[in-house]
């Protein structure tokens, strides 16, 4: 997709090899995906994506962690959690990250290689800060309820095409009642 030979700059070329990991992850399962293809799309030789990353598995787990931890949900008072977030669920515009980043969760459940490494990086990078915020009693569960029902209703935003396909009035009792049960698993 590049149409030729791309100038020597380390730091743009490991960018551009990034970015098309990304891609390529986002939209094809981790086993389908190639150091080759993703060489190509860049217009550079597979050999320098090891240089720059290592193994395959090592640049996946690159393409994966660019797309963010999820940190963003931990910032703000804890009694406007579930307001907060459901307000964001239900009205606010997926960042192109974050929708990257569920794509390649999504596409890697198949492989048991690429499942294992994302089950890894969620538990180090969203799973157990979030238990450490949360604290108390079940923290580890209530953790996983709360990232269940965010990820489960922006996968729906996202098949309705970004929106609920609701009237708005719909949409302020969705976001009001999912404010609740957020906020219920924040206070436990």
């Amino acid at each position: 997709m590049c149409p030729g030979p791309r100038p020597r700059n380390a730091a743009a070329t490991r960018t551009a090899i990034l970015d098309a990991a990304r891609e390529r992850f986002a939209a094809e399962s981790y086993d389908d995906v190639g150091m080759r293809d993703i060489a190509r799309d860049v217009g550079v030789d597979a050999a320098l994506i090891s240089r720059y990353f290592g193994s395959k598995d090592d640049l996946f787990l690159a393409a994966l962690e660019s797309c963010g931890d999820g940190s963003a949900l931990m910032q703000g008072d804890k009694a406007e959690f579930g307001k907060r977030v459901a307000h964001e669920v239900v009205f606010e515009p997926k960042k192109a990250d974050q929708l990257k980043g569920m794509s390649i969760m999504l596409r890697s459940i198949g492989s048991n290689r690429a499942s294992e490494m994302v089950q890894t990086t969620c538990s180090a990078q969203f799973f157990g800060p979030l238990q450490d915020w949360l604290g108390g009693p079940d923290a580890t569960v209530r953790a996983r309820l709360l990232a269940g029902f965010i990820m489960g209703m922006s996968i729906s935003r996202e098949l309705g095409g970004g929106s609920f396909d609701l009237e708005p009035a719909e949409c302020e009792r969705m976001r009001d009642r999912l404010a609740v049960i957020l906020q219920a698993l924040i206070d436990n």
